[in-house]
């Protein structure tokens, strides 16, 4: 039986709706109300500005950090936008820690940490490759993923 370990993360922090649905919603109200004013909008400007803002409301519910770890390598897709797959061979150090703040989140690059894939929290496995090149990868269940971590690179040695 082959060990894998799986973790999917979503934006679920209610201040960051409250924004994202918020902004949206009056920026819907401010441009109805203006439209049967004095000087209405044209309706495919109207119709394409409200449309950006409701489907950026979309994409960002989209959007998820799926870690998946086996005994060959680990991929991570910060979907929709980007995937990438790292073989235990290229990684000279993995750790779990904490990375603290690392400036808000999604894809940060040039961190201490190099580039981090964080959702939510500041704990996140830490990869060193070989090449030197950094990479974080945010996790909620940081004592599983230590364990699972551990027994993959003990089972390499």
């Amino acid at each position: 039986m082959t060990k894998v370990y799986v973790e999917e993360q979503r934006f679920r922090q209610l201040w960051l709706w409250g924004i994202i649905i918020g902004l949206p919603m009056l920026l819907t109200i401010f441009l109805l109300s203006e439209n049967f004013g004095d000087h209405p909008l044209p309706k495919g400007e109207l119709i394409f500005v409200l449309f950006s803002a409701w489907g950026s409301v979309l994409l960002f519910w989209m959007l998820s950090l799926r870690t998946k770890i086996d005994k060959d390598d680990i991929v991570i897709q910060f979907f929709p936008f980007r995937k990438k797959r790292i073989k235990w061979d290229e990684i000279a150090t993995a750790e779990v820690l904490n990375y603290g703040f690392v400036g808000g989140f999604g894809i940060r690059m040039w961190t201490k940490y190099g580039t981090v894939y964080n959702v939510d929290g500041q704990m996140g496995l830490a990869l060193e490759l070989k090449n030197g090149k950094k990479i974080c990868i945010g996790t909620q269940r940081a004592e599983e993923l230590k364990k699972f971590v551990d027994s993959i690179q003990s089972s390499r040695v």
